[in-house]
């Protein structure tokens, strides 16, 4: 696909993801519209990073994904939609719900039915690699069952059966990109790398939740590239992708090999307030990537040191927008 002068909708546009999807798109020639979600106080999230051109080129919509009405107009004339708008913050799921599923699950619906209502060329819908749960086994395939373990993963789930069903009930071009644990630059300390790190410069001892879990950690760079080339090929209509690195690295040796790329060497900490319910905790999650290396031909192109070191620069430049003192849930 040429992207040059096509129009593309991306919703969560000022969210980690989208802003370094956003950034792709524009220097790939698309015609970028960034949805984000309204404020009070015209803020455009991880988009106020961007360089005077970039804003220059990118078309701003503040709103709601809620809002069906909303959402139908901002689809309206574009060619292919990204839809990336959600909640995601696990431990939040726990106090509200409720608001998991009116943004992710209707939210989700609101999209596909405003694409089939325009015709939209291509959706690409955002689902996690936490809807597969506790792995049954490793490494994960896009086959393994789907366990609902928070009310976020119940949530993404509804929301990606909500993307399933209208590709099977009317056809809707719709493809499921399901990203293991993403990473890198103006990622919130709601994560565990940006929490490592900022603790790490600022704080005498590293406070985290559970160590002995597993994870499979791509560098953002690497999971846009998958949305993209999913985006552009015919072959991924109908179908759910995994984008994942393929290893998996507990959360104890991920926090001793940060610290030791910063040279810092702070007792690390397990605290009981920061871990998940026990039944609700994902233990291991590593990627089986072989249908995104098979069907578009995608493969991570970074490294895990060198990605932690251009995540671990971005953050040291720019530790006024964390807080190091708080658990951000």
């Amino acid at each position: 696909m040429d992207w040059t002068n096509r129009n593309v909708l991306v919703t969560g546009a000022g969210g980690f993801i989208g802003s370094h999807l956003c950034e792709a798109l524009l220097t790939a020639g698309a015609n970028v519209t960034a949805l984000i979600r309204y404020t009070s106080r015209s803020d455009w999230g991880n988009l106020e990073a961007f360089s005077a051109d970039q804003k220059a080129r990118l078309k701003v919509v503040a709103g709601n994904i809620e809002d069906s009405y909303f959402v139908s107009e901002q689809v309206r004339g574009n060619n292919v939609v990204f839809h990336l708008a959600a909640l995601i913050g696990i431990p939040y799921s726990y106090s509200a719900p409720l608001s998991y599923v009116r943004t992710n699950v209707e939210g989700t619906l609101n999209v596909m039915e405003a694409s089939r209502k325009h015709g939209v060329e291509k959706i690409i819908h955002t689902s996690t690699s936490e809807v597969y749960g506790s792995a049954l086994y490793t490494p994960i395939d896009e086959k393994h069952p789907l366990q609902g373990q928070s009310p976020y993963s119940a949530s993404k789930i509804a929301a990606d059966k909500i993307a399933e069903s209208y590709f099977l009930s009317f056809d809707l071009p719709v493809a499921t990109v399901r990203p293991f644990n993403t990473f890198g630059p103006r990622q919130s300390a709601r994560a565990i790398i940006p929490t490592i790190v900022i603790q790490a410069l600022t704080q005498k001892e590293i406070l985290l939740g559970a160590l002995d879990t597993v994870r499979d950690l791509n560098f953002v760079k690497d999971t846009v590239r998958g949305f993209i080339k999913i985006a552009e090929s015919d072959q991924t209509v109908g179908e759910t992708i995994n984008i994942g690195f393929g290893k998996g690295i507990s959360m104890g040796k991920l926090v001793q090999t940060i610290l030791s790329l910063m040279g810092c060497h702070q007792p690390v900490v397990s605290k009981t307030e920061r871990m998940r319910p026990a039944k609700s905790e994902v233990y291991t999650l590593i990627c089986d990537n072989k249908k995104a290396m098979d069907t578009v031909g995608w493969s991570p192109a970074f490294s895990l040191e060198n990605a932690l070191l251009e995540t671990i620069q971005f953050i040291t430049a720019n530790q006024h927008l964390y807080k190091a003192d708080q658990y951000t849930v």
